[in-house]
């Protein structure tokens, strides 16, 4: 799952939030040198993407891409799922995606310390170009897939991916609902779990 994803299944906790965005910079046991509730984030993300990796459902859209970007099919179908969750915003939280948005970048921005340095670099382009709410249409996906390929060189051409996004447009929606709610599911019996441990 990508970014609007994991803040969305972190639920209230400021901070539980804060650690489910800023996890994949965090290597191994170096989420221990945070409090606990950002340690509790960042377990919960590594938890997410291993559900998310190894789920036949999710396997069944990458594998919609694996002829024509290969080993990034992975991080396309996370950037899609991204795209339905924005979509279909109004099925999940009763809080308008705007305001919603708003709010994490307030919170990022209160918080901005305890933030990675990567992090800090990132938030103002993400915050300007508001990649959140834009992950609701087509175009803004588009956006998100061009940066990403420029970034890396442009050796996977995934800003190409939108033609079969337009080509399964429902198949994925499909795929993402029925994946999602057995995901808010798996998310919230985790979370307890993680807790319990710390």
């Amino acid at each position: 799952m990508n970014f609007l994803a994991h803040i969305f299944l972190s639920g209230d906790n400021d901070f539980i939030t804060i650690g489910n965005f800023i996890a994949d910079g965090i290597r191994g046991k170096k989420y221990k040198t945070y409090p606990k509730d950002i340690q509790i984030g960042i377990l919960l993300h590594r938890e997410i993407d291993t559900f998310t990796d190894a789920h036949p459902i999710v396997r069944q859209s990458t594998k919609k891409f694996h002829k024509n970007y290969s080993h990034y099919s992975g991080v396309i179908v996370d950037i899609l799922y991204d795209h339905f969750l924005a979509k279909n915003w109004s099925n999940y939280s009763n809080i308008p995606l705007d305001i919603y948005v708003d709010d994490f970048y307030n919170t990022l921005n209160d918080h901005f310390e305890v933030l990675p340095t990567r992090i800090q670099k990132m938030m103002p382009y993400m915050i300007a170009d508001n990649w959140l709410l834009n992950y609701a249409s087509i175009d803004g996906i588009q956006r998100v897939l061009n940066g990403m390929n420029n970034r890396i060189k442009n050796i996977s051409n995934m800003n190409e991916a939108t033609n079969e996004l337009r080509a399964h447009y429902n198949e994925f929606e499909e795929e993402f609902s029925l994946f999602f709610k057995e995901l808010m599911d798996f998310t919230e019996l985790k979370k307890i779990e993680i807790t319990q441990k710390l």
